[in-house]
C-alpha cells in the first residue's frame, strides 16, 4: 500500500509500505478535470494541476488530526498496472475500513454566510449537500459504509459534520440503514438490501457497478474491464452465490406474486405519482407509510400494482391484504401466513399456529414475522381501507388499520383509500387523468380501437368521461363489444345522464353520475344481449360484491323465480351469463388465493356495486332480499362436511350483507326462522357472537311465533344460544337455556333421545366450568348411561362422555377413577376404529394426550413420554407439523 506523506522541506512524496502500515487518513471525493496521477507524482509535476488542491487539503486536514500519512485514489494507485489496479479494487474497502480517518470532500457545496433573520430549521448548505454527486457515484458507498470515522467537508474546506452528527440525513438521502452506518456487520443485511444502496448509483465505466460493491459483499475477483455491466454483475452474484453457499442465511424473500389482485395490461399514466410513492417509500428500513388517496374507480389499486411491479426488486416480500371488512382482511392474513410458511416452514412463530383454525393467532404470528430483526425490506399492501375506524364513524364494521400492522416501526405500507379519515402517513392524491391522450390510451386499450387522437368525436366523448378510468374503461369494454361509433355511444351517455337526473337526483356527484351513466349505457346492452346477466346484476346488490360463485345460488328453493332456475340449472348457463358481463367490463373472475371446494367465483368493482344498489335496485326488491339470505344461510356446511371452515370462511363476507339487510328491516321477517338460524350457526363457528347472536335471537321468536315453544326448532334454537353464550363466558344465562332446552328435549323427545342427552353432556360441561363438580358428575353419569344404552358403550359419542368424565376425576384428584376412565375410553376407540386408526382420530388422541399427563402427575414419567410420543406423532399426521401445542389437549368437548 503506498501512503503520502509531507517531507521535511513540504513536499508531499509517496512511500510503499508491506507490512506495520502506519496509522492514515483517506479521502473520498468525485473525480474532476486535471486529477493528480501516479505519474505525476513521480514525475513531481502535478502540483500545477486542479485535482493537486485536494490532495494538499487532505495532507493538511490529516496534520490538524495528528496524522502523518494520508492516501489519495487518484495518485497512490498505479493505473497503468492492469494487475496493480485489480489488487487494489479488490483491496479498496478494507484500506477504507482501516482508515483512521475519512475526510469527504464535496466539491458541489459550498457553506454560505449565515443569515441571522433566517428562522428556518434547516441547515443553510443542506439543499447542495443533499444535490451534492457525491451521494450518487458507485465508489463512494463503500466509502461511506467502510470507515468508523467520516467528516464531510465543503469546497471551502468548511467542516460539515461527521457521519454520526449528519446521521438522520445521510439516512434520508441515501436509504441506508443507521445500523449500516454504524458498522453493524454486513452479513446481517440481505443481499438484496445491499444491492438496493446502490440501485440509483453511477460509475464512470459501466463495469464498475459491480466491481465498486466487492467489498460491500466481502467477495473478490479478477477485473475484466471489456466485458460490460451485464457479465460484471452476474459474476459478481456468482461471487456472492459460492460466499453462501452452505451458510444458513434467511433474507425473508418471498416470491413475488399479485395473483389475487386484478390487474390490467396497459397501465397508463401515472408517472409522477409513482416516483412520489419510490420517494416516499425509500428510508433506512423503519417504517414508512404512503395513502393513495382518491374517489372510487379513480385508479388507485392499479396504481399500487404498478408500483409493486415496477420495484419488486426493491423489496424481499410483498403482500397484498383486501382491508374493506375486517374479515376479508384476516382471511388475507391466513393467505400471507400460507405464502411465508411455504419458503420458511420453520418460522418462528407461524410453524405452531393452526391455519385453519384462530385467524387472530394467525395475525399475530404474521406480524411478529414481520417484525423479527433485520426483515425491514417486505411491502404491505392494504387494499379498500375505505371504512376507517374513527370518532366520526360509528359504524360497527369499521376496521382500525392501527390493529393489523406490524408492531415494529419498520417496512414499508401502501394504504388505499376514498376517506379524508385516514391519516397515519404521507399522503398521495391520486387525481383525475389530466392529460388527454392518457385518456385516449385507455379508450383505445380497451376498446381494441386505433387511431383515436385526431377523432373529433372520440375528444369530446374523452372530455365528458372527465379524465375517470373506470368510466373510460367501461366506455371502452362496451365500445369493444357493440358495433357502436364514439358519436353514437355519446349521444347514449347523454340521454342517460339525463335520466339519472330525474331518476337519482340525490346523485349530487358529478363524478358519480359520470360512473353509473356509463354502467347504464352497458347495462341495457347487456339486458337486450341476455336478460339472464341483468337479472344476475340486480340479484348481485343484495350479496357482498366479491366472491359470488355458482353453487350460492344453486340451492333450489320453491319460491325461486323461473329466471334463477335457468340461470343456475348447469355451470353453462351461469357460465354464459357472467361472460356477457365480463365481456362489458362490470364482472372480473375473483382472483382470491383461498383454498376452494367449489366452482371459483365472480367479484365486481365497489363503485358498481354501489350502482346495483342505488339505481338498479332503486326500489328494492324483498323478494330478491330473500333469496340472497336464504341462498347463503342454505349453504353453510356443518361439522361433517369436507373441511367446513373453507366454506365457512367464503361465506362470511355474503353473511355481513345479509346480516345488514336483516338488522336495517329490509328483508321480511316470516318464514326466515330457518334462514336466522343458519347465519347464527355460520357466525357461531367463525367466533362472531355478536352476530351470532342476533341471528339466533331472530331465528327463536320466528319458530317461537310459528312452531310454539316446545317445537324441536325452537329447542335446537335455544341449545345453541346456550353454547353460544358458554363460549362468551355468559354462564348464568348459558346455564338458564341448557335447562330449557333439556326440560323441552325430555319432554318432546323422552329421557333417552339423542338431542337430550347431549344437552345433558353440555350442561355436565358447564358445570364443570363454573365448579360445580357433584352437578357435573351426576350429569355426566346420566349422559354416559343414556349413550350406553341408545348408542351402545362403544359408540365414539359414549366413549367422548368417557373421556370427559375422566377429565372431572382428573380435576378432583381422583386420579384412580380418572385413569380408569381413559384406559376405558381408550380401548373403547381401539375397538370401535381399530387399534391403527386411532392415531388419525383427534379425540383419541386427546384421550392419551390426558393418559400423558395423568402419568406425569403421577411422576409416572417414562409412561407419559410413551404416550406424549404417541399423541404428537398422531397429531403431526392428522394435522401436519404446524399443529400448534395449544390444541393438543382439547378437555371437554361440546356435542
Amino acid at each position: 500500500m503506498r501512503l503520502l506523506v509531507y517531507n521535511n522541506d513540504g513536499v508531499i512524496s509517496l512511500m510503499q509500505f508491506f507490512d506495520d502500515i502506519p496509522p492514515y487518513a483517506i479521502l473520498s471525493h468525485t473525480w474532476g478535470p486535471q486529477e493528480v496521477t501516479f505519474g505525476d507524482m513521480m514525475n513531481r509535476n502535478g502540483t500545477s494541476k486542479i485535482g493537486f488542491d485536494k490532495i494538499r487539503f487532505c495532507g493538511e486536514q490529516a496534520r490538524r488530526d495528528g496524522l502523518q500519512h494520508f492516501w489519495v485514489d487518484t495518485c497512490c494507485i498505479d493505473k497503468t498496472s492492469s494487475a496493480e489496479l485489480a489488487e487494489a479494487i479488490n483491496s479498496m474497502f478494507r484500506w477504507y475500513r482501516d482508515a483512521a480517518k475519512c475526510y469527504v470532500f464535496l466539491s458541489d457545496v459550498l457553506r454560505p454566510t449565515v443569515d441571522r433573520e433566517d428562522r428556518s430549521p434547516q441547515l443553510p448548505w443542506e439543499p447542495a449537500f443533499r444535490a451534492s454527486k457525491w451521494f450518487t457515484r458507485g465508489w463512494t458507498l463503500q466509502e461511506l459504509i467502510a470507515p468508523a470515522s467520516v467528516e464531510f467537508f465543503s469546497k471551502d474546506r468548511e467542516r460539515l459534520g461527521d457521519k454520526k452528527s449528519l446521521e438522520r440525513l445521510i439516512c434520508e438521502i441515501t436509504g441506508i440503514p443507521s445500523k449500516a452506518l454504524r458498522g453493524s456487520p454486513l452479513a446481517n443485511f440481505s443481499v438484496t438490501e445491499r444491492m438496493l444502496w446502490a440501485e440509483t448509483r453511477q460509475t464512470t465505466r459501466e463495469e464498475d457497478m459491480a466491481y465498486s460493491l466487492l467489498g460491500i459483499f466481502e467477495v473478490y475477483m479478477p477485473l475484466i474491464y471489456s466485458e460490460g455491466k451485464a457479465n460484471a454483475v452476474g459474476r459478481l452474484q456468482e461471487a456472492i452465490d459460492r460466499k453462501d453457499k452452505g451458510i444458513k442465511y434467511e433474507n425473508f424473500s418471498i416470491p413475488f406474486s399479485l395473483y389475487a389482485v386484478s390487474d390490467i395490461e396497459y397501465f397508463v399514466a401515472r408517472e409522477d405519482e409513482l416516483r412520489e410513492v419510490h420517494k416516499s417509500l425509500s428510508g433506512d428500513g423503519s417504517r414508512r407509510t404512503v395513502i393513495l388517496h382518491g374517489l372510487g374507480g379513480i385508479g388507485k389499486t392499479q396504481l399500487a400494482v404498478a408500483y409493486a411491479k415496477r420495484h419488486k426488486d426493491n423489496y424481499s416480500a410483498i403482500f397484498w391484504l383486501n382491508i374493506k371488512d375486517e374479515d376479508s382482511l384476516k382471511q388475507s392474513f391466513a393467505i400471507v401466513a400460507k405464502q411465508i410458511l411455504r419458503e420458511y416452514p420453520s418460522a418462528s412463530r407461524l410453524s405452531s399456529v393452526d391455519i385453519k383454525g384462530d385467524l387472530d393467532e394467525v395475525i399475530d404470528a404474521v406480524k411478529a414475522w414481520l417484525s423479527l430483526p433485520y426483515n425491514t425490506r417486505w411491502l404491505m399492501i392494504y387494499d379498500n381501507y375505505d371504512n376507517p375506524k374513527s370518532a366520526k364513524n360509528t359504524d360497527l364494521a369499521a376496521v382500525d388499520i392501527r390493529q393489523f400492522l406490524p408492531e415494529s416501526y419498520q417496512g414499508s405500507v401502501i394504504i388505499t383509500t376514498r376517506s379524508s379519515e385516514v391519516k397515519i402517513g404521507h399522503r398521495t392524491q391520486v387525481t383525475k387523468l389530466e392529460n388527454i391522450q392518457d385518456s385516449l390510451k385507455i379508450l383505445s386499450n380497451t376498446s381494441n380501437r386505433e387511431g383515436l387522437e385526431n377523432d373529433l368525436d372520440t375528444i369530446k366523448l374523452t372530455k365528458k368521461l372527465d379524465g375517470l378510468p373506470l368510466t373510460l374503461a367501461t366506455a371502452g369494454a362496451y365500445l369493444d363489444q357493440a358495433a357502436t361509433s364514439f358519436s353514437a355511444y355519446l349521444r347514449l351517455y347523454e340521454e342517460s345522464w339525463a335520466k339519472l337526473q330525474i331518476t337519482s337526483a340525490e346523485l349530487s356527484s358529478y363524478d358519480d353520475r359520470t360512473l353509473y351513466s356509463t354502467w347504464q349505457i352497458s347495462f341495457e346492452h347487456v339486458e337486450r344481449r341476455n336478460v339472464l346477466s341483468a337479472q344476475l346484476l340486480r340479484l348481485w346488490a343484495y350479496f357482498d360484491n366479491e366472491d359470488l360463485w355458482l353453487e350460492l345460488l344453486q340451492h333450489r328453493v320453491f319460491e325461486d323465480p323461473d329466471w334463477i332456475r335457468e340461470l343456475v340449472k348447469d355451470e353453462l348457463s351461469f357460465q354464459g351469463a357472467m361472460r356477457v358481463l365480463s365481456d362489458y367490463g362490470l364482472v372480473e373472475v375473483d382472483k382470491s388465493s383461498l383454498e376452494l371446494l367449489e366452482s371459483r367465483g365472480y367479484s365486481i368493482h365497489g363503485c358498481v356495486h354501489s350502482w346495483t344498489i342505488h339505481v338498479l335496485n332503486q326500489e328494492w326488491d324483498f323478494s330478491l332480499a330473500r333469496i340472497a339470505l336464504k341462498s347463503v344461510a342454505s349453504h353453510v356446511p356443518g361439522k361433517q362436511a369436507n373441511r367446513p371452515w373453507l366454506t365457512q370462511r367464503r361465506l362470511l363476507q355474503h353473511a355481513a350483507r345479509c346480516s345488514y339487510i336483516v338488522l336495517n328491516g329490509l328483508v321480511p321477517v316470516d318464514g326466515m326462522a330457518k334462514t336466522y338460524f343458519g347465519l347464527g350457526y355460520l357466525f357461531n363457528d367463525q367466533s362472531k357472537f355478536v352476530e351470532a347472536e342476533q341471528m339466533y335471537q331472530w331465528a327463536l321468536q320466528g319458530y317461537e311465533k310459528t312452531w310454539g315453544l316446545e317445537h324441536t326448532s325452537t329447542l335446537d334454537t335455544i341449545h345453541n344460544l346456550a353454547i353460544l353464550y358458554a363460549a362468551q363466558g355468559k354462564l348464568v344465562e348459558a346455564e338458564q337455556m341448557y335447562q330449557r332446552a333439556l326440560q323441552g328435549y325430555e319432554k318432546a323427545w323422552g329421557l333417552e333421545h339423542t338431542s337430550t342427552l347431549n344437552t345433558v353432556n353440555n350442561l355436565a360441561v358447564l358445570y364443570k366450568t363454573q365448579g360445580k363438580l357433584v352437578e357435573a358428575k351426576q350429569m355426566y353419569q346420566r349422559a354416559l348411561q343414556g349413550k350406553e344404552k341408545a348408542w351402545g358403550p362403544e359408540h365414539t359419542s359414549t366413549l367422548d362422555t368417557i373421556n370427559n368424565l375422566a377429565i372431572l376425576y382428573a380435576n378432583q384428584g381422583k386420579l384412580i377413577e380418572a385413569e380408569q376412565m381413559y384406559q376405558r375410553a381408550l380401548q373403547g376407540y381401539e375397538k370401535a376404529l381399530g387399534v391403527e386408526n386411532i392415531t388419525t382420530y383427534i379425540p383419541a388422541l386427546n384421550t392419551i394426550w390426558n393418559l400423558g399427563l395423568l402419568f406425569e402427575e403421577e411422576n409416572n414419567l417414562v409412561k407419559a413420554r410413551i404416550m406424549y410420543s404417541k399423541a404428537l406423532a398422531g397429531y403431526e399426521k392428522v394435522v401436519g407439523p404446524n399443529h400448534p401445542t395449544s390444541h393438543k389437549g382439547q378437555g371437554d368437548r361440546v356435542l
